[in-house]
């Protein structure tokens, strides 16, 4: 007679598994509450997954790379497979660089995937910004997500740096040396920073040592946990969403993450590896064989860095060179005062969050996102923020514009030092009116409907266009936006002739108020009585 327990058919091993992790971890209970949790979908969000998948791709091919590489500045003399660099006195960086080039399977490919990658990410991470700028996603509660998506943006900077220092060739040679002479500028503690970095006089025998555990381990692990932290945050708040027909504060309209989102995602995932490794395929970057080992006394032509760090260069090459003498000392104003501005450019797109929510005063959750037309003089700040970073990375190339567009390098470096100043001002003024135009157009769409290209001719001779009504969609879209109100300091003196005295923050916040928000800076909405009386015919066609 046979027992219950062998009556009772055995679990599969999966599920047995399944449920030993589940009594101890919960997972069931964690993935039953969050894995049909919604996500909008519009194509501008997965500029943040290009930023993800790129990382990803970052961290694998950089840690087969680290099987091969050795961070050593020891003298070798080259005797590997490529024939013009035999018998060359380098660097066993610079030489595990060359055999992970041409003889290790697969290593040159892995090479430039790295690096194509790294500079997708960063500027991935740049238009992602710029996105959540734009839009207003940075708003509460949002604001401590925005604050790890800049230190992500400047970690990713910096990591770029120290990866592409790591060959020791001529080409990331000079950007060290660069880097090197910003350091001594700095006053009073510039020449010890410089020999505790690279161990003694540049370029010393230590730096590459160096910035590989910063490069490997250091700033990887800080930017793996913000990007945790960021993550974590887009779960917690919800995602944004754009205005329409539904989708309030309060809800999200969009695709559960299980099945739907992850599949897109994951072939997404493909997608941008995919187009990665093709750009590495069959474009060459940074050819360090062409370019020789690093020698302080020598220099390459053309010698750029990559694009993110072309700011800062394009400063400092700017700059006039400035040099004043204080007891005894030499104080280099023409590098020290672009390493001051340099951190001011940067940082001034973190602190606008905190700037206006102190200026509007609004301190309500925002999850419907902003169109960019509706809040003109953020936009108008945004477009000039570019326009500045473009301006200074023509600066941190002059010579290569100057050899390819046949110009002068100083006409190249004036127009820099005044673009400097003029550029984002008329960038700012042209972006501005280009919002406000769009408004004025969204404004009458609302009002008088979609132009048809349909001409009528009514009984008395008179020839109009026909316009057609806006969907209800669209007109939710056109006027759910809300428009601040500038803040106004009120009556200074009181109904017993007391005068109030106002601070002097007051008196500041109520003008960039009126600076953001006042007259001519919004066109007002279409109200319901205005599009009554134009739908009923009166003035309308």
């Amino acid at each position: 007679m046979s027992t219950s327990s062998n009556n009772e058919r055995k679990a599969p091993a999966g599920e047995r598994v399944a449920d030993w992790a589940d009594g101890r971890l919960g997972i069931y209970g964690l993935a039953k509450a969050n894995m049909r949790k919604i996500f909008p979908d519009h194509w501008s969000f997965m500029l943040g997954e290009i930023c993800l998948y790129s990382f990803i791709i970052i961290i694998l091919t950089g840690v087969y790379l680290t099987l091969f590489f050795h961070p050593s500045m020891n003298e070798v003399v080259y005797h590997g497979s490529y024939v013009p660099m035999q018998g060359v006195m380098m660097s066993e960086a610079f030489a595990s660089t060359l055999d992970i080039s041409f003889d290790v399977r697969g290593g040159l490919l892995i090479r430039q995937i790295h690096h194509w990658a790294a500079l997708i990410f960063v500027a991935a991470m740049v238009v992602h910004m710029m996105r959540v700028f734009f839009t207003g996603a940075f708003r509460k509660p949002r604001e401590v997500n925005w604050i790890f998506g800049f230190l992500l943006l400047v970690l990713g900077m910096f990591t770029g740096f120290t990866g592409y220092s790591l060959p020791d060739d001529l080409l990331s040679g000079t950007g060290v040396r660069f880097m090197q002479g910003a350091i001594l500028s700095v006053p009073v503690v510039g020449t010890y920073l410089s020999m505790f970095l690279f161990g003694g006089e540049f370029p010393g025998g230590d730096f590459v040592a160096r910035f590989y555990s910063v490069h490997i381990l250091l700033l990887p692990g800080i930017m793996m946990g913000l990007l945790v932290a960021h993550l974590i945050l887009v779960f917690y708040h919800k995602h944004t969403q754009f205005a329409g027909p539904g989708k309030t504060n309060n809800n999200v309209v969009g695709m559960p993450l299980l099945p739907v989102y992850m599949a897109k995602a994951g072939g997404f995932f493909f997608l941008v590896f995919g187009v990665i490794a093709a750009v590495a395929a069959v474009a060459t970057i940074n050819p360090i064989w062409a370019l020789g080992p690093y020698r302080p006394d020598h220099v390459s032509t053309g010698a750029q860095p990559d694009w993110y760090m072309g700011m800062p260069e394009g400063l400092i090459r700017a700059m006039p060179g400035w040099e004043i003498n204080l007891w005894g000392h030499t104080l280099v104003l023409g590098v020290f005062i672009p390493l001051l501005l340099f951190p001011l450019v940067l940082g001034a797109i973190a602190v606008w969050p905190f700037i206006e929510s102190w200026v509007t005063g609004d301190k309500r959750e925002h999850h419907i996102l902003d169109r960019p037309r509706n809040v003109p003089t953020r936009t108008a700040f945004g477009v000039a923020w570019i326009a500045e970073y473009i301006v200074l990375l023509i600066g941190g190339g002059n010579d290569m514009f100057a050899q390819y567009f046949h110009l002068s390098i100083n006409s190249i470096t004036w127009f820099v030092r005044i673009g400097f100043f003029v550029v984002p001002v008329l960038a700012f003024i042209v972006a501005k009116r280009i919002c406000l135009g769009l408004q004025r157009r969204d404004h009458d769409k609302v009002l008088h409907g979609r132009e048809t290209g349909i001409i009528k001719r009514l009984p008395h001779g008179e020839f109009v266009e026909v316009h057609e009504p806006l969907p209800a969609g669209q007109l939710h879209k056109l006027t759910a936006h809300e428009q601040y109100k500038p803040v106004e300091i009120g009556p200074t003196v009181d109904e017993n002739g007391v005068e109030r005295k106002v601070k002097a923050t007051e008196k500041l916040r109520a003008k960039l108020s009126q600076g953001m928000y006042g007259e001519n800076n919004q066109i007002p909405k279409p109200t319901v009585e205005e599009y009554k009386e134009i739908q009923s015919g009166h003035g309308h066609h």
